[in-house]
């Protein structure tokens, strides 16, 4: 029999993080989207439930249990608190992770003590292009050799950039294949432009110029093309269960609404059309929460995930978009106005179909 009730390990694991949530992350979610900047106080409290760093190895000090299962339970969780913090928050495994997996011996030297030590450190993963015709695996971005190191040129954007951050892993293309180099933020030739976005306005993001940036030998990563899309996918996994969470949220706001909005004397939840579109978001949240979890379960047993992940990938989107405006429409006019969430949530889903980089499991 399948059993798709969470184990005793991760049913605690989803209960710590969804307190936090709902005690920290939510109650901040409306500042953060106005201000543009994470809490630095959230952040170090988030630092020390070692969401991050307990994915990362024990040989380097760090707990050795990462998961991708685990970690979407965690960006679930995180993504109803509110999307823009989720990602903060999880932004050192945009560097911890790939250095841990692929880095030089030099490079985790460098990089994973400052991830492991008392302060947060945030990270940065630059992916995506601002071209009509952009290819994850096959960026525009070049890595040419250069007697014992590499140049690196090209453009990138919605770049996670908050403050405190040392280095960025770029995605480049070298000679036709995926590569892959962790660089200070404060390299030479590296040029980082705010952005301003429609959602996820509580993170900072930039578009990233590089024009002939010297990597050294060991600022690449010791991956195979093969590596990095599986890094992709992980990466995938990510922002889609974060996005479920997010429509959770939405979902449950616009539920909570309908029960004490009444017309004619009636909550708007007896009405039939009301009720069946909660339904209607209920069935669809479930769905792709189902297909987050197999993909996510694929990728740790280290089983060929791309259709499950690209499966999960587009579901999410299409759901995520769907219920936040749901939830907008039920609060009516009220759906529309800055005091209450559903325009947020609205505004951050509206991106998924263009996300990569935001985060990792």
């Amino acid at each position: 029999m399948i059993d798709f009730e969470p184990s005793e390990e991760q049913a605690l694991i989803i209960e710590t993080v969804h307190q936090f949530a709902e005690n920290e992350v939510r109650p901040r979610s409306r500042e953060t989207d106005e201000s543009g900047k994470p809490p630095p106080a959230l952040l170090s409290a988030a630092h020390e439930l070692g969401l991050v760093a307990n994915g990362l190895p024990e040989a380097d000090g760090g707990g050795g249990a990462r998961s991708a299962l685990a970690g979407a339970l965690i960006a679930e969780e995180l993504g109803w608190g509110d999307m823009s913090l989720a990602f903060a928050i999880l932004s050192p495994s945009l560097v911890g992770f790939p250095v841990a997996d692929h880095g030089t011996a030099e490079l985790r030297k460098q990089i994973l003590p400052g991830l492991l030590g008392p302060d947060f450190v945030p990270g940065a993963l630059a992916i995506v292009e601002p071209r009509f015709d952009f290819d994850v695996y096959h960026p525009h971005t070049t890595a040419k050799r250069d007697g014992d190191g590499w140049i690196l040129d090209g453009r990138k954007c919605l770049v996670p950039w908050l403050e405190g951050g040392r280095h960025v892993v770029v995605f480049a293309a070298e000679n036709d294949a995926l590569a892959a180099f962790a660089l200070p933020r404060d390299a030479k030739g590296l040029v980082a432009t705010p952005e301003q976005n429609l959602g996820l306005c509580g993170l900072p993001t930039v578009e990233l110029v590089l024009e002939s940036v010297r990597a050294p030998a060991a600022a690449r990563l010791d991956a195979s093309d093969a590596d990095l899309r599986r890094l992709i996918e992980r990466g995938r996994i990510a922002i889609a269960a974060t996005a479920v969470g997010t429509a959770r949220a939405a979902f449950e706001v616009a539920r909570d609404y309908a029960k004490q909005r009444e017309t004619f004397g009636q909550p708007i939840a007896t009405r039939q059309a009301i009720a069946f579109k909660l339904a209607d978001m209920a069935i669809e949240i479930d769905g792709a929460r189902l297909l987050v979890w197999e993909a996510a379960s694929a990728i740790d047993r280290g089983d060929d995930a791309a259709r499950l992940v690209r499966l999960a990938q587009d579901q999410t989107a299409r759901v995520g978009l769907a219920v936040a405006d749901s939830a907008v429409q039920i609060f009516g006019g009220h759906g529309y106005i800055r005091d209450y969430l559903p325009e947020m949530h609205l505004r951050n889903l509206a991106g998924l179909g263009s996300f990569e980089g935001l985060a990792l499991v």
